[in-house]
């Protein structure tokens, strides 16, 4: 009888970690994400902020910069500020980044989640980590919406746990997105770019927000346009 409890407590201690891993799998990366993007559509009917989404329409970082300028200028601009052009998601990559953070080795190009804009997902993203790995970092996301016209989305990761909302795995993003936005704008006003006015992205000043990952942010809700004062002549 003793060896058939010891045998019964050894299942019971090998089944319950697989059974809670399969459980957080199954709600994180299914239930909870469509529960949440109901819920959003529902709070976001109502408005037309122009904000980015994930794949599961779950609102993503605010959109906060437009940009007129070709592609490769603003490569130019990014490396000559020494941030890095994010690796494409892949196996590859995700391993990589997961390894740069759980052993603090350096990924300079770490990947990007995938977020959205009127149906597509970024076209590039840079980042400049802050430290030796790629759990605190720097990043914009540029979505091309005309051959030389780009929306853009800066934020800061400040480090990696679970969705508040989802419980995947995420970067969390740091409160002050427009600080992050002028950032960006320094970079490209270093290289030569003009700063040319703002728009409004509709979402409303000071007041307290969250992106899909739960991570609270506010923002004066400005989209700061910026210009290659220096066109390259077709």
């Amino acid at each position: 009888m003793r060896k058939l409890r010891l045998r019964h407590g050894v299942a019971l201690v090998t089944l319950v970690p697989i059974f809670l891993s399969v459980m957080w799998f199954a709600l994180a990366y299914g239930g909870l994400p469509r529960l949440w993007s109901r819920h959003e559509h529902k709070l976001m009917s109502s408005r037309h902020a122009l904000v980015s989404y994930t794949a599961q329409d779950i609102p993503g970082d605010p959109v906060d910069l437009e940009i007129f300028g070709s592609e490769d200028k603003i490569v130019r601009a990014f490396s000559h500020a020494n941030w890095s052009r994010a690796d494409a998601v892949s196996f590859q990559s995700a391993m990589q980044i997961a390894t740069s953070v759980a052993f603090g080795k350096p990924y300079p190009q770490a990947p990007v989640s995938p977020l959205y804009v009127a149906d597509k997902v970024e076209d590039v993203a840079f980042q400049l980590d802050e430290g030796r790995s790629a759990a605190r970092r720097h990043h914009v996301r540029f979505w091309r919406i005309g051959s030389e016209h780009w929306l853009a989305a800066a934020s800061f990761d400040r480090g990696v746990g679970l969705s508040f909302f989802t419980l995947q795995i995420t970067h969390h993003i740091g409160p002050d997105v427009d600080k992050e936005r002028d950032a960006v704008g320094t970079v490209l006003t270093n290289s030569g770019w003009a700063y040319t006015g703002i728009s409004r992205s509709g979402l409303l000043a000071g007041r307290w927000l969250r992106n899909g990952g739960g991570d609270r942010y506010r923002t004066d809700g400005a989209i700061k346009i910026f210009t290659d004062a220096h066109p390259s002549k077709s």
